[in-house]
């Protein structure tokens, strides 16, 4: 028979083997403490790996030429798409939960709250409203050193020229990163895959955002281990901590809770049974 993959329905089964144990933890820590370090004690870092791309130059003369370079705006706009389309499973069976209340969910209670939350929590909440609109660390395009008007700053410091949609950290390479927590719940004999493929596709657009002058590598570091590390808390609080963790049910009622007055009135009005 087909059924939905095992770790949708009971991911803390493998738990263990995963990135989302112990040794995840302290190794995308000892990666922030690192990074932080270096490209705190020495910023100039930044701006000689931007000062590289800045000297690829196209026949109009535009500076940082690789961010109009066709190849890399379509490898951009592809990784752009796999998180909206990984996560909309989630989204759409939460949805429909909501209007057939009812009805079993399509995939996991657990893992669409999940998915759901690491996405509007990650890429959404933090990185989108928090840092980029409030940490006014300009662009490596924007920086006087590379034509621009806005001084450049380290990493760490909030105080820089940029008014909105600012350098410090990268959405698109938090949405890239984000792409380890549906790996996580892939199926045990796949998660090894799906995991190189979700950092495979982290480097790969932190790597295009650095060559198009639109971040710095400290930006692009920074974007991943946030990212993870919400990921991370997430996934303990619902599968591990054992205060905090639920099951597949209690996301079924509670959602049926919230949707049955709705529907009930509805089914009222139009003689639905």
């Amino acid at each position: 028979s087909v059924a939905a993959p095992a770790a949708f329905l009971f991911p803390e089964v493998s738990a263990r083997r995963s990135c989302m144990n112990g040794i995840g933890l302290l190794i995308a820590l000892a990666i922030a403490v690192i990074a932080g370090l270096v490209f705190g004690l020495y910023p100039g870092l930044d701006l000689e790996v931007a000062r590289y791309f800045h000297g690829f130059v196209d026949r109009s003369h535009n500076m940082f030429a690789l961010r109009i370079y066709p190849p890399l705006m379509k490898a951009r706009d592809i990784g752009l798409w796999v998180g909206s389309i990984l996560v909309a499973p989630a989204v759409c069976a939460l949805i429909v939960k909501l209007l057939q209340p009812r009805r079993k969910m399509l995939i996991s209670g657990r893992a669409t709250v999940f998915l759901i939350a690491t996405m509007a929590l990650a890429p959404g909440l933090l990185v989108n409203v928090l840092l980029k609109d409030h940490w006014g660390r300009p662009r490596p395009i924007d920086v006087t050193q590379f034509g621009g008007n806005q001084n450049f700053v380290a990493w760490w410091d909030p105080r820089g020229d940029c008014p909105a949609n600012c350098s410090f950290v990268s959405g698109d390479v938090a949405g890239a990163v984000w792409t380890i927590a549906p790996a996580v719940l892939a199926p045990p004999h796949w998660r090894a895959l799906a995991y190189a493929a979700a950092l495979a596709l982290g480097v790969g657009m932190g790597t295009i955002r650095v060559m198009a002058g639109a971040h710095f590598p400290s930006d692009v570091i920074f974007a991943g281990i946030f990212t993870f590390l919400i990921i991370w808390i997430t996934y303990a609080v619902i599968y591990r901590w054992r205060r905090t963790r639920f099951s597949d049910e209690d996301v079924e009622r509670t959602l049926e809770r919230v949707a049955m007055p709705g529907y009930n009135l509805i089914t009222g009005l139009f003689g639905g049974s």
